[in-house]
């Protein structure tokens, strides 16, 4: 893999960082218990679906749904 390569995949995940940031609703985010609270953060910054699963201690799929609720977009 070139540095070009490398580069213009750090910018790809800032992007889809920013989109999260920017879509996702701060109000649910900031209501939601401590550990959901912090998952939510935690995906919005790594779009790592599978360990802020494991952070909420719930299944992908419930955190999934509390994403969507939470209007994040999952984006790759």
């Amino acid at each position: 893999m070139e540095f070009r390569d490398i580069e213009k995949w750090r910018r790809l995940e800032e992007e889809a960082r920013e989109l999260r940031r920017r879509e996702a609703d701060w109000e649910f985010i900031n209501s939601q218990p401590p550990r959901i609270r912090a998952a939510l953060k935690l995906y919005v910054e790594t779009g790592d679906m599978y360990v802020a699963s494991r952070v909420a201690d719930v299944s992908v799929e419930e955190f999934n749904e509390l994403r969507r609720k939470a209007g994040i977009p999952n984006v790759c």
